[in-house]
């Protein structure tokens, strides 16, 4: 009997050590976590291309080597991305989220950001506030304006004059060769908001842009939905004009397409793919010290080296990108009201749908 009883407390003390050894289930969207109790991995969501490859392929390895915490990408299109984060606002599964401006502003709006300034981010010090698209909402991280460029060789050849106003995008010199954004991008809804400058309007007041970009419809075959198709247009020769971010103009011109950026006499708008920290995501603290190392000099250095500006005061982007995307001390820049943007952009988009799309080449004719 005694022995039984004492077969009976192992088989009892064993069953209690290994309920204390089980693994604390956990919540959703929690990351594993290391010895010292902090986050290992950390998910950052942002654009595909050439921003998924810095951080992917560059940034993150050499973060993983000096701290241990692994970085997951997930690429997307900003606004996707700002869906994801708004769908998972109770159980956060992404922790940084890199948004274009106008999606800064809207995240913020909807109450899907922390606070990121100098008080949680000490490298903010640092930072051009150019670059900042909502202040204390989320650090500048990619810094590029989004410009006219144009095929060098194609335009000696036929003698077409010199990009010099945003207006200039339209001539019937270009045959159809043209490689313009539709407005549902961050390319196309800047293009428009240039032109309505360039015709005496501004961001509160759209209409002379609108009737600019009929035009611009007029001369040109189509309107692509994003760079993954614009850019192969410009390589394959199929367009020798276009509107992008500075850094894809940079890739296509190191690549060795006869490209280069011009700066019209209204300007450029500055700006940055920016990285937001998730509101009530679990890894807080990494998060934060993940993106404090994004705008530190080391790895704005990298990222230069892609073809983004870096956004470190003083810092300056590679001499390889100089003549194709180089900005003067002359080169007029401007920052857009992203917050208007934000507030104008559904009216807007719903026009140009119904007013610039169904114009589309009817001046080739």
């Amino acid at each position: 009997m005694r022995r039984i009883f004492t077969v009976f407390i192992v088989l009892m003390l064993t069953a209690l050590a290994g309920c204390a050894s089980a693994p604390t289930p956990q919540k959703p969207g929690e990351g594993k976590k290391s010895d010292n109790g902090g986050a290992k991995e950390l998910t950052v969501a942002g654009n595909g291309g050439v921003i998924e490859r810095t951080v992917r392929d560059v940034i993150a390895p050499k973060y993983e080597k000096e701290t241990g915490i692994k970085i997951n990408y997930v690429a997307g299109l900003s606004g996707e991305i700002l869906s994801k984060v708004e769908l998972q606002k109770n159980a956060p599964q992404i922790d940084i989220a890199i948004y274009v401006p106008v999606d800064v502003q809207r995240a913020s709006d909807k109450g899907l950001t922390e606070t990121v300034d100098e008080s949680n981010v000490p490298n903010m010090k640092n930072i051009n506030p150019d670059f900042i698209a909502v202040d204390k909402v989320a650090a500048p991280v990619f810094g590029l304006v989004i410009a006219p460029a144009y095929n060098t060789e194609s335009f000696e050849k036929n003698g077409i004059k010199q990009i010099e106003s945003w207006n200039d995008l339209i001539r019937p010199e270009y045959k159809g060769k043209t490689a313009f954004s539709d407005i549902n991008n961050d390319w196309g809804f800047n293009t428009l908001n240039a032109l309505a400058i360039a015709n005496g309007g501004s961001t509160d007041n759209m209409e002379p842009g609108l009737e600019k970009a009929k035009e611009l419809a007029g001369y040109s075959s189509t309107f692509y939905k994003n760079s993954t198709q614009m850019m192969p247009a410009i390589q394959q020769g199929a367009a020798d004009v276009t509107v992008m971010g500075s850094y894809a103009i940079g890739e296509l011109a190191l690549s060795g397409v006869p490209i280069k950026m011009t700066v019209p006499k209204e300007g450029v708008p500055l700006q940055a793919f920016s990285a937001s920290l998730v509101k009530n995501t679990p890894r807080e603290k990494e998060a934060i010290d993940f993106i404090n190392y994004l705008i530190s000099e080391e790895s704005q250095e990298l990222i230069s080296d892609k073809g983004f500006y870096p956004v470190v005061d003083g810092m300056k982007i590679p001499e390889k990108y100089g003549e194709s995307i180089g900005l003067k001390e002359t080169d007029k820049t401007f920052k857009p009201d992203f917050a208007k943007f934000a507030e104008i952009r559904g009216e807007w988009t719903d026009r140009w749908s119904k007013e610039v799309t169904p114009q589309l080449g009817k001046l080739l004719k």
